[in-house]
């Protein structure tokens, strides 16, 4: 399996510049390129990534994109002089031509291929390119927004033509609507594009009526081109995070791409002049690592926009961190989704419940929400018209340093039967590593009252020594294969280092009793998806998940996760993930090792997989979910149950009113069901 992160720069690229008084221009500087750069090599990443020589695309390729006449007549800038410079550049919108931007461009599409080719003959797994020009706004014959050749929208087209990838997911984080990639694959079912951007109904550029979301593809692309409006400024982690989970990462895994690219425009990211947002860099982190089991973690982040330059190089470092491997930082202080993003999630689904068998319960949106019109006079009633949140400059804004990353020096330990063979590149938990006489000595008393088991005992021994050592950021995750589940799990929950088990995500995976009491105090969240219905109380850290297929159904399994199970564990912030196969769960092992992974960006990587011990046909492949190798991919996800997916529907009203990162529109909105909080637990 490939591994290695790509990082391509040359120099080269910041050797062009504005040779005129424009405003709308002068943000657009070669220092962009050289902070984000100068930032990797001065926090080692640089170092960690494989360095792949950058080349000038051909004509050839740069046609698959544009059009000869529009080539040829950007083949004529290096020699025009100034006055004729400007004069060619009057012709598009908000972008400069220079002599040497040709060649910058030509480097900037060269680049982005050279990448394509890393990743996709399995040179390395993943990696990014620091390029300039952008690309994401210039059309076939036009360039616009500072792009001149659309780097990304041309690096897909040379996916599909020369590796012959069927599906290609293009991912647009910019704050800019990349109005260039969704002309060009508008009516193309084999590219999903998906951006979100300032619109402001139509009130930022570059005001298109098509950058709204009622705007899907056209023909056979119908349902393929989402766009997610961001109808005021300000919006936080949370924001980002909720679109992510209730409308990019359903239908991208129910497209299943070959490769995934990310037109990674920092100017999303808080302090910028452009973007005005307040997201901060960390929040890079997860969303880079949200995307990488997509696609067998084929995935290319091409840069695009970013203009404030502390935010960019930091933003910069949080993705090519999370594409080496190393563990997300906390996902602190998560909230809801404000009221102007519910509307444009609701929105968004609502256009696309059509097409896509995941968002089929979305409820219809209400007559006063079918115009950008009407969305407009609503949020003005409301006195939160965008200009409102424009009161301070972006210098006056301060964020703090993006938290570091600690990596500890084991990444998986594994606790295994006698017999059991380690698997490779973890390290195995020995006996002689046994907690302390206190904890050896409660653990009898809790389990061995009568007669004492001693290979449980050393068992569930090694299994808190494996804990103890993670608390000392000594080991990031492990894996046990124990002789009851049930009893390692109580044993975690009762022993582990408080540091720990303060606040866990516990998840159960299959039918089988698990100890519900242990979610009385608000330190442990359940979420125990199986077959059967929950009997007993139900509230707002026990949450019970009944799928009529069991965990054998692959879609309603992986609805079940990114649209409920990762917006909770993101908002309870754990310190640590317990994960638990329960005895014939029935969980196929791509979707078992897509949920591990997954987990993984919770709890700063600090997971612990328990399983039964007679599972050793799993232990492998689970191992190396927890050593970072991505998940096979899962294929064409069919249909959802009605029945369950309308379950998962009732669940999340019901929990909405608890956990706001569970909301997907406004709680009034939601389609007949009665909203009902679960009765509270002692610690909220």
């Amino acid at each position: 399996m490939a591994a290695g992160t790509a990082l391509l720069y040359d120099e080269e690229m910041t050797k062009y510049k504005l040779l005129w008084v424009d405003p709308a221009c002068k943000i657009e500087v070669p220092e962009r390129l050289t902070v984000s750069h100068e930032a990797l090599v001065r926090t080692g990443l640089a170092a960690r990534c494989v360095s792949i020589a950058v080349r000038e695309a051909t004509d050839e390729e740069i046609l698959l994109v544009h059009s000869e006449e529009y080539l040829e007549a950007v083949k004529k800038t290096p020699y025009m002089t100034l006055e004729d410079l400007m004069a060619f550049t009057q012709q598009y919108g908000d972008v400069y031509f220079h002599p040497n931007i040709y060649h910058c461009a030509k480097l900037a599409v060269g680049a982005t291929l050279q990448l394509v080719d890393s990743v996709m003959t399995g040179r390395v797994r993943n990696g990014i390119a620091l390029v300039r020009p952008p690309g994401h706004h210039s059309q076939k014959s036009a360039a616009s927004g500072f792009c001149i050749f659309n780097n990304v929208a041309i690096g897909a087209r040379y996916a599909m033509q020369k590796y012959g990838a069927k599906r290609v997911l293009i991912v647009d984080w910019d704050v800019h609507h990349g109005q260039g990639v969704q002309y060009c694959f508008e009516d193309d079912p084999n590219v999903l594009y998906f951006s979100w951007h300032r619109y402001e109904h139509q009130n930022f550029w570059p005001n298109l009526r098509e950058s709204d979301y009622d705007s899907v593809g056209k023909e056979k692309g119908a349902g393929f081109n989402i766009n997610v409006p961001w109808n005021k400024v300000g919006m936080e982690n949370s924001d980002y995070l909720a679109v992510f989970f209730h409308v990019l990462l359903p239908v991208a895994y129910e497209f299943c791409p070959d490769l995934v690219l990310v037109s990674a425009g920092f100017d999303s990211a808080i302090g910028d002049p452009e973007g005005k947002m307040c997201a901060t860099p960390d929040i890079f982190a997860h969303l880079t690592h949200l995307l990488m089991n997509l696609a067998g973690g084929k995935l290319c982040a091409v840069l695009e926009g970013g203009y404030n330059l502390t935010s960019l190089a930091q933003s910069v470092c949080q993705t090519v961190q999370t594409l080496l491997g190393d563990p997300a930082p906390l996902p602190a202080d998560l909230g809801g989704p404000c009221e102007s993003v519910l509307k444009s999630i609701h929105c968004v689904r609502s256009a696309h419940k059509q097409y896509w068998s995941c968002l089929k319960y979305t409820a219809d949106l209400p007559a006063s929400e079918l115009s950008a019109k009407s969305l407009k006079v609503a949020e003005q009633k409301t006195g939160n018209e965008p200009e409102a949140q424009e009161q301070r400059s972006p210098e006056e804004i301060v964020w703090p340093e993006p938290p570091k990353r600690l990596c500890p020096p084991v990444r998986t330990a594994v606790a295994l039967p006698e017999g059991v063979a380690c698997p490779d590149a973890c390290k195995r938990c020995s006996s002689a590593e046994a907690p302390s006489s206190l904890v050896l000595n409660r653990i009898r008393g809790d389990f061995f009252k009568e007669s004492e088991d001693k290979v449980t005992l050393t068992a569930l021994c090694d299994l808190i020594a494996l804990l103890e050592r993670m608390a000392k950021n000594e080991v990031r995750n492990g894996l046990a294969l124990v002789q009851d589940v049930s009893m390692a799990m109580v044993c975690v929950m009762q022993h582990a280092p408080t540091s720990l088990t303060n606040r866990v995500l516990l998840v159960c995976v299959g039918d089988g009793c698990v100890p519900t009491r242990i979610t009385e105090d608000g330190k442990t969240l359940l979420v125990h998806i199986s077959s059967t219905e929950a009997q007993g109380q139900k509230s707002k850290h026990c949450v019970p998940v009944c799928l009529r297929k069991g965990c054998s159904d692959v879609a309603g399994f992986m609805q079940a996760v990114l649209g409920l199970l990762l917006p909770l564990g993101y908002e309870y912030n754990p310190g640590l993930v317990l994960l638990v196969r329960m005895p014939g769960s029935g969980v196929c092992e791509s979707v078992w090792q897509q949920l591990a992974g997954l987990l993984q960006g919770l709890a700063q990587g600090h997971t612990l997989v328990l399983m039964q011990e007679n599972e050793t046909a799993s232990a492998g492949p689970t191992a190396s979910a927890l050593l970072g190798s991505p998940a096979p991919m899962l294929g064409l996800l069919g249909n959802l149950l009605s029945e369950d997916l309308e379950a998962l529907e009732t669940l999340r009203n019901t929990l909405q009113a608890d956990w706001k990162l569970l909301q997907h529109q406004k709680v009034e909105e939601a389609t007949g069901v009665k909203v009902t909080p679960y009765p509270a637990s002692n610690i909220s």
